[in-house]
C-alpha cells in the first residue's frame, strides 16, 4: 500500500544503488519505503531515519548497532537487514520486503481470528523472537504492526529497532526512558524499565489476546491509565470478551501475562513449546475453529484511550516541588476540585506524581546513551531553555485541565477502593496450599474456603498423577471469596508406547514411530529371511513406554546370501533368466572387450565373479565380447632370425623358432600361420630356420 505524496526521498537513489520507488510507512523514528536494489535487481524496503535523528550521532551510532545486531538474526520468520548505509545527510536500512500486510490490517478487516488461525500467527511469531532470545536480544516492541503477514501466508516480525541486548535491557535502572508500546508493556518494565525475554513474552500474551477478542484487554482513558492496569490488575481471560472461547486459550493468557515475570515462560521457546503442546493436546478440532463463522469484533467500552502505534517513553527525571513557571489554570471543574479535597499522591497506585508520560515524536529534542535511553542534548541542564522548557517546544506552565481531572479520578478511585476493601474485609479468602496435594483433597480445600475452582491437566515429570502441580492464583494470595483458582492437576510424565514396526517398510516405520512423538535413529541391516526392506525389530521393543523425543532404532532385512552363477560365456538374456529367481540386477557395460576365448555377443567378464555371495537386489555388471582381435601377419620369409622374431613380435605375436639345419645360412625358409594372412592378436607364429 503505497502512500502518495511529496517526498523529496521518493525517486532518489541512496547510495548509488537503492532507487526509491514510494513510500510506505511513517513512523516517529523513520520511514520506510519501497525501493530497487540496481545492483541485485530485487525490490527491497528501504526504512530512513528522519532528519532530526540522524543529526544525532549517538542516536546514529545506537541505529547502526541495532542494525548490525538486527542482520544477525538469521531466520525464516524474521525481516531480513540487507544493508545500512549514509547518503549525505540520509542515513538508511535495507531490509526484505514482505509483499502483504500487517496483523493490524488483518484484524481491521476480520475483526477476529480463530484459535486456529492465531496459532498460525503466534507460533512463527515465537519461533522468531526464540531465536532473537537464543541470540541474547529482547525485541522489546511485539505488537500487531511489527507482525507482517506475505501474500503467500508467510509470516515475519519486523522492526527490531528496539532490540537491544538481553543483559543490557536486564540493567536498565529506572529514572531513565523505557522504549514500548502502552498496550503491551509488562509490569516490570513499567515499574523498573526492566526488559528481558519474559517481557517479549507478555506482549505475545497481549498479542493472542487482541487475536481471540478483536481488542486489547485494558481499556482507559488514557495511558497512564493502562499502564495503572498493567501493573494492578491481571489480564481478564479473552473467555470473558468472546463466551464460548475454549478454556485452555485462558490458560495461555494467563500463563504469559501473569504480573510476576517468574512465573511466565523463560523465553518465545518454551511459551511456544507450551502453545503447541496444548493446540496438539488440550483442543479438540471443534474448539480450534470456534468462531469462524461469526468473527464479531467486541465493542469497546466508552471512552477508551486508543494508543498510537508509536511507542512511548515513561520518564522519571528528578522533580523539585515548587510553584509552576506560569500562572495556574482554572481547572476544568473548580466545584469538583472545591468538594474533592484529597491529596494527589498517587503511591497506592504504584506511580509517582513525579512521572510523566510522554509521547514524544523523537523530535530531535532528546540524544541518546548507551542503553538506548533518552537523555537531553549534550547530558546538561543547560541544554533546555532559562524557563524549563526545551529548545522550540513551549514551555509548560504547569498540569493541564485533563490532568488534574485524570489525578482525581485516579485518587478517588484509590481511596474508594481502600474504604471498600476495609468494608468488605471478610469478604476476601486466601488461596490454601495445595501443591502435591491429590485433586479431590484440593478441591475440598478450595470448597471450605469459599473458592471455586477449574481444572486443567498437563504433564509432569515430578508430580506424581492427580496430584496438583501448581494454582493460579498462588497459595496465600488474597482473593474474593467466590473466585475461580485453576488447579494445574498432573496427568503423570509424558510417556509414549513404542509402535508395532515389525514386517514394515522403513517408511512405514518412520511415520508411525514419528506419529508417536518418536525419533527415528540408526537403521541397521542384517541378513534375514524376510524380504529385503522388511523392519525386522525395533529397539526399545513394541509397547515401551518412553518419553517424547526418544530415539527409535531400526533392524531392516536385506535378505538372505545367495553366491553368483556363471555368467561368461552366455548371452545377456541367458543371464538375466538365471539372476531373476535370487533378485540380482543385471547391469550390461556399454564397453565390449575382445576375447580370444569368447565368442562375440556372449559374456565376456563379470564383477563380482562367479561364485560371490550377493543378497537381492545387487547388482552384477558384465561385458559383452567383441570377438577375437584379429591383426595382420607379417611376411617374414628370408630374413635373418632376430629380424623376423622382431617383427612378428612388433606385430602383436608370439614366436616360436624351429632350426632345420644349424649350419645354414639361418634365414626363415617357411612360417606358420603364413605370411600376409590374418590371425588373433597374442597368438603363436613358427618360424622354420635353414
Amino acid at each position: 500500500m503505497d502512500m502518495t505524496n511529496d517526498d523529496p526521498i521518493v525517486g532518489r537513489v541512496l547510495d548509488g544503488r537503492y532507487r526509491v520507488r514510494a513510500r510506505i510507512a511513517a513512523g516517529g523514528m523513520a520511514t520506510v519505503y519501497r525501493a530497487e536494489d540496481m545492483r541485485l535487481d530485487r525490490t527491497v524496503a528501504v526504512k530512513v531515519m528522519h532528519p532530526a535523528m540522524a543529526a544525532d550521532a549517538s542516536f546514529t551510532d545506537r541505529f547502526i548497532r541495532e542494525a548490525k545486531a538486527a542482520a544477525r538474526l538469521a531466520h525464516p520468520n524474521v525481516v531480513g537487514v540487507f544493508d545500512q548505509g549514509h547518503d549525505g545527510d540520509v542515513v538508511f536500512l535495507a531490509m526484505e520486503y514482505v509483499e502483504g500486510r500487517t496483523l493490524r490490517e488483518l484484524l481491521q478487516d476480520l475483526g477476529t481470528l480463530t484459535p486456529r488461525e492465531a496459532f498460525g500467527v503466534l507460533e512463527p511469531t515465537l519461533a522468531a523472537l526464540g531465536a532473537a532470545h537464543r541470540a541474547g536480544f529482547v525485541h522489546r516492541d511485539v505488537k500487531p504492526e511489527n507482525v507482517l503477514i506475505s501474500d503467500d501466508g508467510g509470516i515475519k516480525v519486523a522492526d527490531f529497532g528496539l532490540a537491544r541486548a538481553t543483559a543490557t535491557a536486564a540493567s536498565a535502572a529506572t529514572g531513565k526512558v523505557l522504549v514500548g508500546t502502552v498496550a503491551y508493556l509488562a509490569p516490570e518494565q513499567i515499574e523498573r524499565g526492566a526488559a528481558s525475554p519474559t517481557s517479549d513474552v507478555y506482549a505475545a500474551g497481549i498479542l493472542l489476546y487482541e487475536m481471540l477478542t478483536g481488542r486489547q484487554p485494558y481499556q482507559g482513558r488514557s495511558a497512564v491509565e493502562i499502564i495503572y492496569k498493567h501493573v494492578h490488575e491481571d489480564v481478564p481471560p479473552p473467555s470473558i470478551a468472546v463466551p464460548g472461547l475454549p478454556p485452555a486459550l485462558d490458560g495461555l493468557v494467563a500463563a504469559a501475562t501473569d504480573r510476576d515475570p517468574r512465573h511466565r515462560p523463560a523465553d518465545a521457546d518454551e511459551f511456544l513449546a507450551l502453545v503447541r503442546r496444548t493446540r496438539q493436546h488440550a483442543m479438540t478440532e471443534t474448539e480450534l475453529d470456534f468462531g469462524a463463522a461469526e468473527r464479531v469484533l467486541p465493542p469497546p467500552p466508552p471512552n477508551t484511550y486508543a494508543p498510537e502505534p508509536e511507542p512511548v517513553a515513561l520518564h522519571q527525571p528528578a522533580y523539585t516541588p515548587g510553584p509552576p513557571a506560569g500562572p495556574e489554570p482554572e481547572p476544568a471543574d473548580a466545584n469538583l476540585t472545591r468538594q474533592v479535597e484529597i491529596p494527589l499522591d498517587l503511591g497506592p497506585l504504584g506511580l509517582s506524581t513525579e512521572s510523566i508520560l510522554d509521547e514524544h515524536p523523537y523530535g530531535g529534542h532528546h540524544g541518546y546513551d548507551d542503553d538506548g535511553y533518552a537523555t537531553p542534548p549534550d547530558g546538561t541542564p543547560d541544554a533546555y531553555d532559562a524557563k524549563g522548557g526545551a529548545p522550540g517546544r513551549r514551555r509548560r506552565r504547569g498540569p493541564g485541565r485533563g490532568v488534574i481531572a485524570l489525578l482525581v479520578v485516579l485518587a478517588v478511585a484509590a481511596t474508594i477502593g481502600v474504604v471498600a476493601w476495609k468494608l468488605g474485609a471478610g469478604q476476601s479468602a486466601k488461596v490454601p496450599a495445595v501443591v502435591n496435594e491429590q485433586a479431590a483433597d484440593a478441591q475440598r480445600k478450595l470448597k471450605n474456603s469459599g473458592l471455586k475452582f477449574r481444572v486443567e491437566e498437563e504433564f509432569s515429570e515430578t508430580v506424581a498423577s492427580g496430584a496438583v502441580i501448581a494454582t493460579d492464583p498462588q497459595a496465600g494470595r488474597s482473593v474474593d471469596k467466590g473466585s475461580t483458582v485453576l488447579l494445574r492437576v498432573s496427568r503423570g510424565p509424558e510417556r509414549y508406547a513404542v509402535p508395532q514396526v515389525d514386517g514394515q517398510t522403513v517408511d512405514q516405520a518412520r511415520q508411525a514411530v514419528t506419529d508417536a512423538k518418536l525419533v527415528v535413529g540408526k537403521i541397521v541391516q542384517q541378513d534375514d529371511a524376510r524380504p529385503p526392506g522388511q523392519v525386522v525389530s525395533a529397539s526399545p521393543g513394541f509397547g515401551t513406554l518412553v518419553s517424547p523425543g526418544t530415539t527409535v532404532d531400526l533392524t531392516v532385512s536385506r535378505g538372505l546370501p545367495v553366491a553368483l552363477p556363471v555368467l561368461t560365456g552366455r548371452t545377456e538374456q541367458e543371464a538375466r533368466d538365471a539372476l531373476t529367481p535370487s533378485g540380482i540386477q543385471l547391469v550390461v557395460d556399454p564397453n565390449q572387450v575382445f576375447s580370444n576365448d569368447v565368442p562375440a555377443g556372449r559374456i565376456a567378464s563379470q564383477t563380482p565373479p562367479q561364485g560371490s555371495p550377493v543378497y537381492p537386489g545387487a547388482t552384477v555388471t558384465v561385458q559383452i565380447s567383441k570377438g577375437q582381435d584379429m591383426v595382420l601377419v607379417p611376411k617374414v620369409d628370408g630374413m635373418s632370425e632376430d629380424e623376423a622374431k622382431a617383427a612378428l613380435t612388433a606385430a602383436g605375436f608370439q614366436v616360436e623358432s624351429n632350426t632345420v639345419f644349424p649350419l645354414g645360412p639361418k634365414k626363415v625358409t617357411s612360417m606358420s600361420p603364413g605370411g600376409n594372412n590374418m590371425a588373433p592378436r597374442g597368438s603363436k607364429v613358427t618360424i622354420n630356420i635353414f
